[in-house]
């Protein structure tokens, strides 16, 4: 999975040879599209930037229920490849909202004569709404205060809106595992129960949930087998470093997915009329 590091996060460089930033999404889009092609399946890709498949992303729309003039609001949309896609499907009027520029002048580039709208933007804060649907695929895990953003998320929907999103479930990183993942700051998993309070506190019914761990292991496996085909070519482009640490993560994911160490589930949860009264 690509953890993107911030714009301006003012971290120091490490004493070898500097990465080039994530955030300067051109070159990353161009060095990783051929791999990405090949590790799906034909129709499965479409200029995702995680491990979910084509397919997946359309089943949790459709159980989220875009449609034909339907608000959707894509929260950390990247180059919206996923948003794009939705929008092409199922005719919905779409926002797509990421805090990196250079993300969102290839969204626009390539969305072409789509009813697709983009904005830069840090998040939180959310657009206000009202919005029928609010999406937030594979990004859940760079949010550390997963309640304030589920509030704000709440805040943004219709009465009967549905939020669908991703969430890494697992206990919070040790210190040795924050060591080893590349932009461990990115980085910050949800046990299960803690995800359902969330959203019980914030008035969110869940309606639908999905293990998906399996299957995004195996993409995992497909992209890490892509990239290191052709890492000549992506080293090129990027830099030995950015490749090395990309292959680190995804490693990573494969290998703590495979364990159980972490569990990769899909979300639809429904805004209902008032938020329920917290246990006591």
């Amino acid at each position: 999975m690509l953890r993107l590091r911030r714009e301006g996060d003012g971290r120091r460089p490490r004493p070898r040879e500097a990465a080039m930033r994530q955030d300067d999404r051109p070159p990353f889009a161009r060095a990783l599209q051929r791999a990405r092609l090949s590790a799906y399946e034909p129709g499965e890709f479409v200029e995702q930037e995680g491990f979910m498949r084509a397919g997946e992303i359309c089943a949790l729309a459709d159980r989220a229920g875009v449609g034909h003039d339907v608000s959707v609001l894509d929260l950390c949309c990247g180059v919206a490849g996923p948003g794009r896609f939705i929008t092409r499907e199922f005719g919905c009027s779409y926002l797509g909202v990421d805090f990196s520029s250079s993300a969102i002048d290839i969204a626009r580039e390539r969305a072409g004569d789509l009813s697709c709208r983009f904005a830069v933007s840090r998040i939180p804060p959310i657009p206000p709404g009202p919005f029928d649907v609010v999406l937030l695929l594979e990004t859940m895990l760079a949010f550390p205060d997963k309640g304030a953003l589920v509030q704000e998320v709440c805040g943004a929907l219709a009465t009967g809106g549905r939020f669908a999103f991703t969430v890494e479930e697992g206990l919070p990183l040790t210190q040795s595992e924050r060591t080893m993942m590349p932009d461990a700051e990115t980085v910050w998993l949800t046990p299960l129960e803690e995800m359902l309070t969330c959203l019980e506190r914030a008035g969110l019914v869940v309606r639908w949930a999905d293990d998906c761990s399996m299957s995004h292991r195996a993409v995992a496996d497909s992209l890490i087998n892509a990239f290191t085909a052709d890492a000549a070519d992506i080293s090129a482009q990027i830099g030995r470093r950015a490749l090395e640490e990309l292959l680190a993560a995804h490693r990573l994911w494969r290998d703590w997915l495979r364990a159980g160490r972490v569990r990769k589930i899909a979300f639809v949860v429904e805004k209902t009329e008032s938020p329920p009264q917290a246990s006591r």
